[in-house]
């Protein structure tokens, strides 16, 4: 059996990129910049310089609120315009999540979150791991969280109006919420990859409570 060679990664840091110019050429409900950039190649010396626009959203915390006695998770609906353009509907069953303040502690973000959008304390975090979204087109990274649940769960319609937030609470076992990601009903990258988190740990987590 051949022994498994050891992988060098990455060979390159930020010492090798050079950012010559850095603009915004749009600012809205979120902010585009343009960057003119030239960086290390694998072959040896240095690209040219060329340019990239990108997406500054900034970065969040998304929080996956999990009761372990019961073994259930909530996920929030709410429209997403971003789905309107390839999925059968712009609502989507997701996990709790939130954007990071300047100067804000991920976790304090993630109990803020599960307050205003699904009316929740949460007891202990559990970070789970942290991504980048699409570096592509975007700096924005996810922390992902789960959150004890410890209390009752409320129903009804949460979320800021003055941030035309609508967003209705579910309840779902753990194992039906894996049945709705296989069947392709949830298709949203921070949830999908805070329900597979779940199934791979879980007898961990479960442990940990005990």
């Amino acid at each position: 059996m051949s022994e498994i060679k050891e992988i060098h990664y990455p060979g390159f840091g930020q010492d090798d990129l050079q950012i010559i110019d850095q603009h915004t050429v749009f600012q809205g409900f979120f902010r585009i910049n343009k960057y003119q950039i030239k960086h290390k190649l694998f072959a040896g010396g240095w690209s040219e310089t060329f340019s990239r626009e990108m997406f500054e959203r900034g970065h969040a915390v998304v929080v996956l609120p999990y009761c372990v006695k019961t073994d259930r998770v909530v996920l929030v609906e709410q429209f997403r315009l971003g789905a309107a353009a390839t999925s059968t509907s712009p609502w989507l069953l997701e996990a709790v999540a939130g954007m990071i303040g300047e100067g804000e502690a991920y976790e304090d973000v993630a109990r803020r979150e599960a307050l205003e959008e699904a009316g929740l304390t949460l007891g202990l975090l559990w970070p789970m791991l942290s991504y980048l979204s699409s570096p592509g087109g975007t700096t924005e990274r996810i922390h992902l969280y789960l959150g004890e649940l410890t209390g009752e769960i409320p129903s009804g319609v949460f979320g800021l109006p003055e941030e035309h937030e609508d967003i209705k609470v579910h309840v779902f076992s753990r194992k039906d919420a894996m049945r709705l990601l296989q069947s392709g009903k949830i298709d949203n990258a921070a949830t999908v990859i805070a329900l597979q988190w779940l199934e791979l740990h879980h007898a961990k987590v479960s442990a940990a409570r005990e």
